[in-house]
């Protein structure tokens, strides 16, 4: 243990209390790299919570406690690089460019292939060392924990007299939203820091009562629980089939189901189910399928994919129903969205309106074909059971309510075919955090012609369509999944000066 003196210290003491300091280490090994970022992450987490075991006791130290998140860092004096085809893994120019880093144990591979790209890239070499950016003692405890609970807290000595505290200041999306301005420090390395991943690591727990680590980089979201039972007994199948590659199916309290078993074996189901439950289908290299039931609303498409983009999956994709605007179109019709009216409102503010939201041909092109597999129908006769078009969401679930003149023009001069509440929030929020987007509705009513869903109607088209349209989400994300990174990564992605980190 070391002690520092220094102005940010507290006025009721004296010095800070932190781990022995350790040298900054030069690689060309992306993997050395990253275990020395595991090894520096665990050696600090581990040095608060015994410090904070120590306090809890009545043990408190004399000073402040304080450890920092590791850091990688690179300088480059060339603008040359290896491939120009490349969406990510190479930066903008010469300069000098870092990241925090927070749980390199569950990104390992992540951050593997991401510095082997640098390198491959530009050469030369990463340094890994300590930042000087303090880890809340909250984000020490990887699974959460109520310190506050389990600490005696006093009006003399508050809890965060002794130890540093989640600080919003650090933790927002100017990154990724292009706003970041770097000053005279380093160009950032990563679309996102490591409190602010650590942020949303700690809420992906809270709202779908599933750990991190069990999230795969395929995500399918859905506004009915209708498809999530449908999801469960297609995974049971899937595990069924050893060649498969799905390992285990995990449910809300991280309930795992491994391949072979009848029921689950680990986990403790919750109480009530939380807000945006997740179930997870397993594959040993993170390739499998989740599934998250958002609920209705654009608010939660925002909130979950806020957090869920941390975790830097490889797509994800709307599998739900929607409006049908047109009178050719049938209950059980597909809408395959190439462009969206957003009038959801959530994501104003980080992503102005007038930015548009193009289709990525690698998920079109995947989606698609998984409908004709599924269907049968082939070329022309896809238009029997499919439209591709405009989706509009909007924020107003019950918009016919109103006088439906005025939207219901915007909605024809935008060539809408179909209407919904999160689409466009999933679709804008995969643009924004460079993540690989898709959507494909089931029309499940038609309030402009008079087919409005009622409850036994419901039942009935549920029961025909869910297994049908969650086969096509699965074969998609398997179609996606076979794809090379570099080319499901589009372009289309990235703006002017972007994070090498993809």
């Amino acid at each position: 243990m070391s002690t520092i003196s220094g102005s940010d210290v507290l006025a009721d003491f004296s010095e800070i209390l932190t781990p022995e300091p350790v040298a900054v280490a030069s690689f060309t090994d992306a993997t050395a790299a990253t275990d020395y970022l595991i090894y520096l992450f665990e050696r600090n987490t581990k040095f608060l919570r015994k410090a904070f075991k120590k306090a809890s006791a009545g043990e408190g130290p004399a000073g402040r406690v304080r450890a920092f998140y590791p850091e990688m860092r690179m300088e480059l004096s060339s603008h040359s690089r290896a491939d120009s085809r490349l969406s990510y893994g190479f930066v903008a120019g010469p300069g000098r460019y870092a990241t925090t880093v927070t749980r390199p144990d569950l990104f390992r591979g992540y951050l593997i292939h991401q510095i082997e790209q640098l390198l491959r890239n530009h050469g030369g070499t990463v340094e890994v060392g300590e930042s000087t950016t303090p880890i809340p003692l909250h984000f020490a405890f990887y699974h959460g924990a109520h310190v506050e609970g389990a600490f005696a807290d006093s009006p003399e000595r508050p809890l965060r007299d002794i130890f540093d505290v989640p600080d919003l200041a650090v933790m927002d999306d100017a990154i990724a939203n292009g706003t970041y301005e770097a000053g005279d420090g380093p160009e950032p390395l990563a679309p996102f820091t490591a409190p602010r991943v650590d942020y949303s690591l700690h809420r992906l727990q809270h709202y779908t009562a599933t750990a991190p680590e069990h999230f795969q980089n395929f995500v399918l979201f859905t506004n009915y629980q209708f498809y999530i039972d449908g999801f469960a007994q297609m995974a049971k199948e899937l595990m069924a089939d050893p060649s498969s590659g799905y390992t285990a199916y995990v449910e809300p309290g991280n309930l795992i189901t491994n391949a072979g078993e009848t029921a689950p074996s680990e986990g403790v189901a919750p109480p009530r189910l939380p807000q945006m439950p997740a179930y997870h289908l397993k594959r040993a290299d993170n390739s499998g399928i989740t599934m998250v039931n958002i609920g209705v609303g654009p608010s939660n498409a925002k909130t979950i994919t806020d957090h869920i983009a941390v975790l830097r999956p490889h797509a994800w994709l709307m599998l739900g129903h929607c409006a049908g605007l047109r009178n050719s179109q049938q209950l059980g019709d597909y809408v395959l969205a190439h462009g969206y009216v957003r009038e959801d409102k959530v994501l104003d503010a980080d992503l102005p309106t007038w930015v548009p939201i193009p289709p990525l041909a690698e998920v079109q092109v995947a989606l698609e074909e998984a409908v004709e597999e599924v269907t049968g129908y082939k070329g022309y006769d896809l238009k029997r059971v499919m439209r591709t078009g405009t989706v509009a969401s909007i924020d107003n679930r019950n918009w016919e309510l109103r006088d439906h003149r005025e939207p219901v023009q915007r909605f024809s001069q935008s060539r809408a075919i179909a209407l919904d509440m999160e689409s466009a929030t999933i679709a804008a929020n995969g643009f924004r955090f460079r993540v690989p987007y898709g959507t494909l509705l089931c029309v499940s009513d038609k309030p402009l012609h008079g087919e409005l869903k009622l409850p036994g109607m419901a039942t009935d088209f549920y029961r025909r369509q869910v297994a049908q349209h969650l086969e096509i989400g699965i074969k998609t994300m398997e179609a996606l999944r076979s794809m090379p990174l570099e080319s499901l990564h589009s372009r289309k992605l990235r703006s002017f000066a972007e994070t090498a980190f993809q």
